[in-house]
């Protein structure tokens, strides 16, 4: 049976690779292309989590797509309205029919003789692994394992009476309506699990082991309202839209020069919004700087609002083990609980998990650096979507998209089939491709790739900069390479779904 041959191949139908789809057939509309998708439905992380209140923490002027600008009315949306948003985007652009679920790739085999991938492709039902071959291969995958999220040991786990749930894998049937909730963990899925699980919840208590910054954000766009009474609507949007990107990489870029300045203003928000003589100092003051880990949001301070009400509590100590009524902490102190949710965070995951290799070479991610924060060094006509950890995903993933489908057209126009990014001019250094502290990152970085010091090889995390030198800025650059291998023997240019 004939291979199908594509000339793009996507791996991943959520947020990112329906983003890259739109740019690719829109920039080089005489290109095959399909998108494998594990799942049996697209969304990625929008149509995975599913535990109560979950929601955007960017606002969705940014997270949505600039080809297709976000039309609700609210800034900081519910996960159901961002999955719908995403169907409709993918029907609109006629997305949806490149789609082929239930297919997750894993393995692709890089051949430089060729100038192709041969990918590896494992059908959901566990039926046999077929193949397809394609020029030029697009990772869409997220950056965090979709079967497992990450919940540390706990001693006496199994002795606590009740249930024990990762938000990640949130039973639809679950009831804790008059129950005692502690949720472990402090990040952006415990921040927004909080105030919506005090609802029908007894009360709620947030255990954490150390502070995170929360800052509150309406949940409304002001602003975008007035400007869409007074401009039309695709000048709105762009107004809209570039205010909120300038304005969060101002607040980004002097938290990083005047840490202290803005550790104080956002004290002084929180003692607006928290009971008189709220111990602050105790579960609102991290250990670090603003931005070395991503803030969380609360939408219209609603955490903050339940613990006022009394409906929520914040405790920062550390477990010693789980007892059958609930949790005992190393201070001596017994949290009692009838559910327990772990939210510890993620399992990272680059590239979906998948093997690759390169004329018979193993790629180990940990090996690699990144180029323009896409493509990584040594392997030939491949591009992952990574986002920004200071702003909006779906920035850096547009950008993404837009600079494959340049960089595919001037290959085209040149008659080239391999380009490759070698690091091998003068010593770039080396850093952690996510400068953030964030332990779901830390204990993968070994598995991650790695930036530079300089470049092409270090990330900007500025998508004005970004914008410049990725949209109107060179295809071409030192460090890029560009060749063309003999032509392969013909193949079928089409063939069965795999």
């Amino acid at each position: 049976m004939p291979v199908e041959h594509l000339d793009v191949l996507i791996i991943g139908a959520g947020l990112s690779g329906i983003g890259c789809a739109f740019h690719l057939q829109t920039g080089c509309p005489g290109k095959s292309y399909a998108i494998l998708e594990s799942r049996a439905a697209l969304g990625g992380t929008w149509d995975l989590f599913r535990y109560p209140g979950v929601r955007s923490d960017s606002d969705m002027h940014t997270l949505g797509y600039a080809f297709r600008p976000w039309p609700g009315r609210t800034a900081l949306a519910d996960g159901p309205s961002i999955l719908r948003y995403l169907h409709e985007t993918a029907a609109q652009f006629g997305v949806d029919r490149k789609i082929r679920f239930g297919r997750r790739v894993v393995a692709a085999r890089w051949s430089s003789a060729d100038a192709r991938w041969t990918v590896d492709v494992e059908p959901a039902d566990g039926g046999e692994i077929t193949q397809l071959t394609c020029g030029f291969l697009l990772a869409c995958t997220g950056y965090y394992r979709y079967d497992q999220g990450y919940s540390p040991s706990f001693a006496g786990r199994a002795d606590f009476a009740g249930p024990v749930v990762h938000p990640q894998d949130w039973p639809a049937d679950l009831d804790w309506t008059g129950q005692r909730v502690v949720v472990i963990g402090s990040g952006a899925t415990a921040v927004t699990l909080v105030p919506a699980l005090v609802e029908k919840a007894a009360h709620v208590t947030m255990l954490q082991r150390s502070p995170t910054y929360i800052v509150a954000r309406p949940g409304r766009d002001r602003f975008a309202e007035r400007v869409h009474r007074i401009l039309p609507t695709r000048r709105a949007n762009f107004s809209i839209r570039w205010k909120n990107i300038l304005r969060q990489q101002f607040f980004y870029r002097i938290s990083r020069k005047w840490p202290r300045f803005v550790s104080g203003y956002l004290h002084r928000k929180l003692r607006a919004q928290l009971p008189s003589g709220y111990d602050i100092a105790r579960h609102f003051t991290p250990r670090y700087a603003p931005w070395d880990q991503r803030m969380c949001v609360t939408p219209n301070g609603e955490l903050f609002r339940a613990i006022r009400a009394g409906q929520a509590s914040v405790i920062t100590d550390r477990i010693d083990r789980f007892t059958r009524a609930g949790v005992r902490l190393e201070s001596g102190a017994e949290l009692p609980a009838d559910l327990i949710v772990t939210a510890t965070g993620l399992t990272m995951l680059m590239v979906g998990g998948v093997e690759l290799t390169v004329d018979g070479r193993p790629i180990r991610l940990g090996d690699h650096k990144t180029f323009k924060g896409m493509m990584l060094s040594d392997v030939p006509n491949f591009a992952v979507t990574t986002g920004y950890t200071n702003a909006s995903w779906t920035l850096k993933t547009d950008l993404t998209g837009l600079y494959v489908g340049r960089l595919l057209r001037y290959m085209d126009a040149h008659g080239y089939r391999q380009c490759v990014a070698r690091d091998d001019g003068p010593g770039t250094g080396e850093r952690p491709m996510l400068d953030l502290s964030s332990g779901y990152i830390e204990r993968s970085l070994g598995d991650l790739p790695k930036q530079g010091d300089r470049a092409p090889w270090r990330l900007k995390m500025s998508y004005a900069a970004d914008f410049m030198g990725l949209r109107f800025g060179p295809v071409t650059d030192p460090a890029l390479r560009f060749s063309t291998p003999p032509a392969p023997p013909a193949r079928a240019a089409a063939g069965p779904v795999p």
